[in-house]
C-alpha cells in the first residue's frame, strides 16, 4: 500500500483503469483474454458511471453499483456473465481500498446474481434408441461404437471413463464394470444386458480385428490399436446423432444426463443414481430431479380428469 493523500475526489476514471490494469497484468500475470475481459467490464460499467454523473471512482455507492446490475439484468444478460461483471468491479474497487484512494469498497455488500444450475441436455427414450442402434454391419468400428454407446447410456459414463476404460475392469461374467471416476474414485457400475451382450461382441470379434495381433490395456481402441481420444469419442456421438436425425447438440455427456433423468423417471432412489454416477455430493445429482418433476408434471397434465 501506497502514502497517497485521503483527498483524492479529483482521481479520474480513465487514469485509475489503467493504473488497475496495469498492475493486474503485472502482478496477477493474467492472460490476454483475461486482461481484455477485466477492461471491457471496467469500461462498461465507467460509461455507466460517466453518464450517472459520477466522475470519479471516488462517487461510487453500493446503490450505484446495484442500479448497474439491474439495468444488465433488465437488457438480458445472464445471471453467469452479471457475476463476472461483478467480480470485475469487485477487484478494481479492492485495488482503490488497498492504494488508499477509497476507504471501502461500494461492491462489498453486494451478493452475486443468482445464477441457479443449467438443466443439462437430456434426450428421451426414443431418441436414445434412434441413437444406439445407428451402428450398422459386422466392421470393426461398428460393432466398437455400438458397445460404445450401449456402454455410456447403460452405466452413465463420464466422456473419460470411456476412453480410459481398461479391460480388468470389465467383468462379464457378473455383469460389472468398475469405473475409475474423478479423484481416482471407483465405483462399480452394472452392465445392462444389450450392453453386456454389445460389449462381448465387441471384446471377442471386433477389438482383436482392431489390435491385429498389437497388445493394449484399454478396451475401446482405434484402427491403429491405440485407444481412442476424448475428441474422437465426441465426433462418434455428433456422427450417430446426425444420422439418427437429432437436430439438437449431442455430446457424451448427454447420454450421461439421459442414463440419470431415465433412472428417476423410471422410479429409481436418488441416493442409488448417485452412487451410480459418482457423485460425492448428493446435491450434484439433485439437478436430474427438476428434469424428473418436469416428466411428472407432463404425466400429471395429460393423464389427470382434472389436469
Amino acid at each position: 500500500m501506497n502514502d497517497r493523500k485521503t483527498d483524492t475526489s479529483g482521481i479520474g476514471w480513465q487514469p485509475s483503469v489503467d493504473e488497475y490494469m496495469s498492475f493486474i497484468s503485472v502482478e496477477k500475470g493474467l492472460s490476454a483474454t483475461t486482461l481484455e475481459a477485466y477492461s471491457s467490464d471496467l469500461l462498461e460499467f465507467m460509461d455507466f458511471a460517466i453518464k450517472n454523473g459520477l466522475n470519479s471512482p471516488t462517487d461510487v455507492a453500493t446503490s450505484h453499483v446495484m442500479a448497474w446490475l439491474k439495468i444488465l439484468k433488465e437488457n438480458g444478460i445472464s445471471a453467469r456473465s452479471a457475476t463476472r461483471k461483478l467480480s470485475s468491479l469487485r477487484g478494481f474497487f479492492r485495488y482503490l481500498v488497498l492504494e488508499g484512494i477509497i476507504s471501502a469498497s461500494p461492491t462489498s455488500v453486494i451478493s452475486n446474481p443468482r445464477t441457479g444450475r443449467p438443466l443439462p441436455t437430456v434426450l428421451n427414450v426414443q431418441e436414445v434408441e434412434r441413437l444406439i442402434t445407428q451402428p450398422q454391419g459386422p466392421s470393426p468400428l461398428g460393432i466398437r461404437d455400438r458397445a460404445i454407446l450401449e456402454c455410456l447410456y447403460s452405466c452413465g459414463l463420464r466422456a473419460s471413463e470411456a476412453v480410459n476404460l481398461l479391460m480388468n475392469q470389465i467383468d462379464l461374467r457378473s455383469g460389472f464394470i468398475r469405473i475409475v471416476g474423478k479423484g481416482n474414485k471407483e465405483r462399480i457400475v452394472p452392465l445392462g444386458e444389450e450392453a453386456a451382450l454389445w460389449l462381448e461382441k465387441y471384446i471377442k470379434t471386433g477389438r482383436p480385428r482392431l489390435l491385429n495381433k498389437r497388445n493394449s490395456h484399454y478396451c475401446f481402441i482405434g484402427k491403429t490399436g491405440r485407444p481412442i481420444s476424448r475428441q474422437r469419442l465426441w465426433q462418434i456421438i455428433k456422427h450417430y446423432a446426425i444420422k439418427a436425425g437429432i437436430t439438437r447438440d449431442v455430446y457424451p455427456h448427454v447420454l450421461r444426463h439421459s442414463f440419470a433423468t431415465h433412472l428417476l423417471e423410471g422410479g429409481a432412489d436418488l441416493r442409488a443414481v448417485q452412487m451410480l454416477l459418482g457423485h460425492s455430493d448428493i446435491s450434484t445429482t439433485q439437478v436430474y430431479t427438476h428434469l424428473d418433476m418436469s416428466h411428472l408434471r407432463r404425466v400429471h397434465r395429460q393423464f389427470h380428469p382434472r389436469p
